[in-house]
């Protein structure tokens, strides 16, 4: 799903069960087709169909914002119809983010990696700093791979049209699993620096 390769999140934030006792998220679930707008042109890029929806659970940051405030308060069989602009969404398209990378940082064994280094491939990077983010190849060359760092939609609009499949609040049990998923359970899978997470409440830092 596009919306959740679309986050980009630097921290997910495990919350605790305390936190539960106070639920109000909500386990919403849609089935839509999302039309990116470039120039008044309208580009369908993806359907959520009724038979495999698209679903998350509200106040976890795990879309778009301002996707979820559309939905929430929304019931099941309702329809929607909404345009999100870039800001809303994946904020403007900057030059700046297309980097030039040696071509060796992409070597296995001594072999430049073709399997997963080529061209339109999306692939996993991280920074000195820890932080992970995703990037675009854009083109390989003998010596520089150039990727794309900007978000596949960022500088389009996004119209989403459908329907809500079910929108209701969300179980403990579903909260917990989503929370194990995110942050790894006892902080497995949290990256290099966790604080909290499973025992108190923290954030986990991708």
């Amino acid at each position: 799903m596009i919306l959740l390769y679309l986050c980009n999140h630097k921290q997910l934030f495990c919350i605790t069960h305390l936190f539960m006792k106070e639920n109000n998220n909500k386990y919403i679930s849609v089935a839509y087709h999302l039309y990116a707008i470039a120039d008044d042109r309208p580009e369908l890029v993806e359907i959520a169909s009724a038979e495999n929806p698209f679903s998350f659970i509200s106040g976890f940051g795990i879309t778009l914002k301002d996707f979820e405030k559309e939905l929430v308060g929304l019931e099941k069989d309702d329809e929607f119809n909404f345009i999100l602009t870039p800001e809303q969404a994946y904020g403007d398209f900057i030059e700046e983010r297309i980097i030039e990378l040696d071509k060796n940082i992409f070597n296995v064994d001594g072999h430049f990696d073709r399997e997963h280094i080529r061209l339109n491939a999306i692939i996993p990077l991280e920074n000195q700093e820890g932080d992970r983010f995703m990037g675009r190849v854009l083109d390989i060359t003998d010596d520089k791979v150039i990727i794309d760092l900007n978000h596949p939609l960022a500088g389009k609009k996004l119209n989403f049209k459908g329907s809500v499949i079910e929108n209701r609040l969300a179980t403990e049990e579903e909260i917990k699993n989503l929370i194990d998923n995110l942050c790894g359970k006892n902080c497995e899978g949290c990256g290099s620096n966790c604080d909290g997470c499973g025992g108190g409440c923290g954030s986990c830092q991708n």
